[in-house]
């Protein structure tokens, strides 16, 4: 019989770029992935926001370096990327992370331009930055490709359908670069955070998501930004090399939930 390996965890050497990681999901996402041992970009819009999770990172000794990313913007991610390879020699690790929300009917006046936006930022940003940094990934030992998607994107709630469309295009994006780069060893997974408590959340009183959680999910609550970056650290593990194209809900039993 084939001996079982060990499980090998640990991220020493690896080199990690991460989107919108200045809070919630992402922030928590980049903390983690340093602790595992890899060196983390962490990238968001304002460089000072940036800096601040990795003064984070680097008061436990670990390493990280922060770059101002509009992920909107094509020349910045190419240049941050290179950038990042070539701080760190490496880059084996992508999490798609960086978002935006916003509630809109599809007859208000400024849809197209909300449409617009949610697109580039929550799809076309993934493919982008995937672009740029596969000569590396192909390079890498272990490849890792995480995108950060929404249970939002497995069902819908009213006014969100440009999120809701941009969502679903992440959760195709995924499934098809699976299939295309499994030949090169690179596995690409989604996860479906359901309702969890971040910036994006924050302006709903603490009563409504209370009375959401107990009617919508398992666990009568929301979730914690650590317990999406736990599973997203967990698929860019070297043990985790068997598992691609997976859509992983961490909604609290959310999409589990008839009634």
């Amino acid at each position: 019989m084939r001996p079982i390996p060990e499980v090998v965890a640990r991220l020493d050497g690896a080199g990690a770029i991460v989107t919108g990681a200045a809070s919630g999901m992402g922030r928590a996402t980049a903390i983690l992935l340093a602790r595992a041992g890899a060196s983390v970009a962490v990238t968001d819009v304002r460089l000072a926001d940036a800096q601040a999770v990795v003064d984070e990172i680097a008061a436990e000794g670990l390493s990280a370096q922060g770059w101002a990313l509009d992920v909107a913007d094509h020349d910045v991610i190419t240049r941050v990327t290179e950038e990042a390879a070539a701080a760190f020699g490496d880059v084996s690790i992508i999490v798609n992370n960086a978002g935006i929300s916003a509630s809109l009917p599809i007859d208000d006046a400024t849809y197209d331009t909300e449409w617009d936006r949610h697109l580039v930022i929550l799809l076309t940003a993934h493919q982008r930055l995937i672009r740029a940094a596969l000569p590396h990934l192909r390079r890498a030992a272990h490849p890792r490709i995480v995108n950060i998607a929404s249970t939002e994107g497995l069902g819908a709630t009213a006014g969100f359908s440009a999120y809701s469309a941009a969502k679903a295009g992440v959760i195709g994006l995924t499934r098809s670069l699976a299939v295309e780069l499994g030949k090169s060893g690179i596995t690409v997974n989604c996860i479906c955070p359901g309702p969890i408590d971040t910036g994006m959340t924050q302006a709903i009183p603490d009563e409504a998501k209370q009375v959401y959680a107990a009617r919508r999910t398992a666990l009568r609550r929301y979730g914690l930004p650590e317990e999406v970056a736990f599973m997203t650290v967990s698929l860019c593990a070297p043990a985790a090399s068997f598992v691609t194209g997976a859509i992983i809900p961490v909604d609290g039993g959310l999409i589990a939930r008839n009634a």
